[in-house]
């Protein structure tokens, strides 16, 4: 053991010696119960002959701070647990404010505000966030036997740096699956896996925003994104959405980039009809404007047949299809992929390099096994029938316990409501969620995925995590603290 020791240079070695080591048993470095350095091994640490040590050590015998055992060594004495420890004055480091960057600033700026996925403190019995899946559904045990198989299987050479654009049978198996389920026209090497999505959206912006691009988000729409373009210093303009997804005929002339979610529109759940699909298409080509398509939750609806990519639409080489699996599987795992255009392909996978040089591979080697074996197709089908149960529960306790005082949206699709609060304004809200909190209940509002205050307060909702019965529950308790409109 190396212990780091600092002399004061004042007086005799060994009460120098002395001094340093009883201030770090009294301030805590030193424990009671720990074995102080041998002698010998002190010695040559500082650099001194061994008697000062030796005397220092004497000293500390004689005053109770330290005990002796034959054969063992010296140790801190287990009396002085009962002593208080004194404070420890540290000196402040004296630092000037840095000096940030541009990109750097903006970071900041445009995390204010903005709501964390870092859980709460307290857990709450009752906990509506939204973008966490259902944990339960998840096949635990054929998941950890697929990534055992992979771990053992893994010869020495896997351990090196994997390719910067993911392994090529996880690409293939995700080109496969998102061909079969969401209608998007890819090669495995348009596929290239990042950690998660929101590195897709930083990838873009990297690739294609310069500080003063004019980018396009939904109005309301997922904040992250939103965070992302304001740090690469682009140029925000909001287009408003209805209960069918964005109103295309709103866009502006031109953009650098739009990003949307047409499959399910975050936060308010509208499915972009056909029409206003095409229509989206044929302005990103008059526009010269490239299209991120979000599919963050594309694999649950509940009503109808699943709905296509607007990327199988896609006949310009416009649309970027970013999809992940922290709604389908879990956000730890830290996996998602993004379509690009073959323009884009080698930009990409250079910006991807200059990131983090790969993402890990055991875990993508299990996953496309886990595609491959089925286990992945089986998941998804009783992941989304039993979360249809749960929107129907989540549902019928809207109507029972808040009726006319709150309008659902977005409820077709997802894994997450849009309740708004019919006559209360929005600057009630946290009152609101302070008092649900107080019930044990977790709720959150919707006015951080907005530019513009909305008029009537929002409240996002996600069931996929809880089970029907603390739904009910939970929504039951959320209708004691919900104002009621005025007759």
């Amino acid at each position: 053991m190396t212990t780091l020791l600092v002399l004061d240079g004042d007086g005799l070695l060994h009460r120098q010696v002395y001094r340093a080591l009883r201030a770090a048993i009294l301030d805590g470095t030193l424990t009671p119960g720990a074995r102080l350095p041998s002698t010998r091994a002190l010695t040559r640490d500082l650099g001194l002959s061994r008697t000062p040590v030796v005397l220092a050590y004497e000293q500390l015998l004689a005053e109770g701070y330290a005990s002796a055992r034959a054969g063992s060594g010296t140790y801190v004495a287990h009396t002085l647990a009962a002593r208080p420890a004194p404070a420890r004055a540290v000196e402040p480091v004296r630092a000037t404010v840095p000096r940030l960057s541009r990109f750097g600033r903006r970071a900041v700026e445009s995390a204010r505000g903005l709501p964390s996925w870092r859980l709460r403190d307290v857990a709450l019995p009752y906990d509506f966030r939204y973008g966490r899946p259902a944990y339960g559904d998840f096949p635990h045990e054929a998941w950890r036997r697929v990534l055992a198989r992979c771990a053992r299987r893994a010869s020495v050479r896997a351990l090196d740096y994997g390719p910067t654009e993911g392994l090529d049978r996880l690409r293939e198996a995700i080109a496969g699956y998102a061909a079969r389920a969401r209608a998007v026209r890819c090669e495995p090497d348009d596929v290239l896996i990042v950690n998660g999505s929101q590195q897709a959206l930083d990838l873009a912006a990297r690739v294609l925003v310069d500080p003063g691009a004019t980018v396009v988000l939904e109005e309301p729409h997922y904040a992250g994104a939103r965070r992302v373009f304001e740090a690469a210093g682009a140029r925000l303009r909001s287009v408003p959405v209805d209960a069918d997804g964005l109103r295309v005929e709103e866009l502006p002339r031109a953009a650098r980039l739009a990003y949307v979610t047409p499959s399910h529109q975050f936060p308010t759940g509208g499915v972009l009809p056909a029409p206003r699909r095409l229509a989206l298409l044929a302005w990103a080509e008059r526009a010269g404007a490239w299209l991120i398509e979000d599919d963050y939750d594309g694999e649950y609806r509940y009503a109808g047949r699943p709905v296509e990519s607007l990327q199988g639409l896609d006949r310009a080489g416009r649309v970027l299809y970013v999809g992940t699996f922290s709604k389908v599987l879990f956000p730890a795992l830290r996996l998602g992929y993004v379509v690009v255009p073959h323009a884009l392909r080698r930009a990409f996978r250079a910006a991807k390099g200059l990131c983090d040089t790969g993402t890990s591979t055991l875990e993508q080697a299990a996953l496309a096994e886990f595609i491959r074996e089925g286990y992945f197709a089986r998941h998804v089908s009783r992941s989304r029938l039993r979360s249809a149960g749960r929107r129907t529960a989540l549902l019928e306790a809207v109507h029972q316990h808040l009726g006319s005082a709150a309008e659902v949206t977005g409820a077709e699709a997802g894994l997450h409501v849009l309740l708004w609060l019919r006559g209360v304004p929005e600057a009630r809200l946290p009152a609101i969620v302070r008092a649900a909190e107080a019930a044990g209940v977790g709720v959150y509002p919707v006015t951080p995925h907005c530019r513009q205050t909305p008029r009537d307060a929002g409240l996002v909702l996600g069931y996929a995590s809880l089970t029907e019965q603390s739904i009910r529950e939970g929504i039951r308790r959320l209708g004691r603290v919900i104002p009621r409109p005025e007759r």
